[in-house]
């Protein structure tokens, strides 16, 4: 068949919409029920899907029909990050506001879609997460629950990565392949993160091979290729000399 091409504006459109049909933001905000007011979502994800793929109505429904559970695990990650952030004050909040928390939903949904086989729309969806939060994760990585992300900007999550149960991420951390090779496309070029991991700010983990073991904290700034075995601390130190004007040991010299 030939595919076509999903509007942009479009796809948002419709992940800002399944978002709110999620988290109305009533008293319905963490139920297990989920309402569709009307049927213009469904309808304008059909059109899509059948743009897509032969099976466009059952994709369609079988998306819709995963909902409940997305939305589940969507609670679970936000009281992670509740439970993770000193500065969060209450869910809702989380819910609401946080980039990290909607990174997350939009890869979830986007999972979902990739499980189908379809094509286009789940990085669609991705890269709209990555173009409003900056956080950029593949819909093909492997994610557990809960997860989470807080602050966020520039991390990088790789599409053949692996990442476990209570896993949490701070900004600027990358989980990337060793080398940019396309004859690799079909191997596992990411690494595989266990259950109960820290990986803290500008941390970057390469390597399809590589596994951080469970319970394991990656320090900030760590350039890792390598397995570490579980219940591991891997910190980069670096000297950092603090003197006062008056105690100068030599001349500073400052190239520009």
């Amino acid at each position: 068949m030939v595919v076509t091409i999903p509007n942009k504006k479009s796809v948002e459109l419709i992940v800002k919409k399944i978002f709110k049909i999620l988290f109305p933001f009533n008293e319905k905000l963490l139920t297990d029920e989920i309402e569709f007011s009307g049927n213009w979502v469904e309808e304008q994800l059909e059109q899509i899907f059948k743009g897509l793929t032969p099976d466009g109505k059952i994709n369609t429904q079988q998306f819709f029909d995963g909902l409940p559970p997305i939305k589940k695990t969507l609670v679970r990650d936000a009281k992670f990050i509740m439970e993770s952030d000193p500065a969060a004050k209450e869910l809702v909040e989380v819910i609401a506001v946080y980039p990290g928390f909607f990174a997350i939903y939009c890869y979830r949904i986007a999972h979902s879609i990739e499980q189908m086989a379809v094509s286009l729309l789940p990085r669609m969806i991705t890269e709209y997460a990555h173009k409003i939060t900056g956080i950029d994760i593949h819909p093909g990585a492997v994610i557990g629950t809960p997860f989470s992300i807080d602050h966020g900007t520039g991390i990088v999550i790789g599409e053949t990565t692996v990442i476990g149960n209570y896993v949490k991420l701070y900004q600027g951390v990358t989980l990337g392949a060793l080398s940019v090779d396309k004859t690799k496309a079909l191997k596992k070029r990411h690494p595989t993160i266990e259950d109960d991991v820290i990986l803290y700010a500008g941390s970057t983990i390469l390597g399809g091979e590589t596994v951080v073991g469970n319970n394991s904290i990656i320090g900030g700034n760590v350039w890792l290729t390598e397995s570490v075995a579980p219940c591991s601390v891997v910190y980069h130190k670096s000297e950092i000399i603090v003197r006062g004007q008056n105690k100068s040991e030599g001349p500073i010299n400052f190239i520009i």
